[in-house]
């Protein structure tokens, strides 16, 4: 379990952005599914916002990561 922290860690030192344009990607599939037919699995995502909040988190989480990295 140590040595994949440890490789988790060397990877996003040497990316550090990365986790907040995986949210904002995340973001904006929300936005492209707000656009969509009402599918039964679309409709729920997009009436959910389930991609919007996931997102909006995990961008939050790379910016306090990035500083500490």
């Amino acid at each position: 379990m140590t040595s994949l922290m440890q490789r988790i860690s060397n990877f996003l030192a040497a990316l550090p952005g990365l986790p907040v344009l995986i949210g904002l990607g995340l973001v904006l599939v929300n936005f492209i599914l707000q656009l969509l037919p009402d599918w039964p699995v679309v409709g729920w995502m997009a009436q959910v916002n389930l991609l919007l909040h996931l997102g909006i988190a995990i961008s939050l989480f790379g910016t306090l990561l990035a500083r500490a990295l």
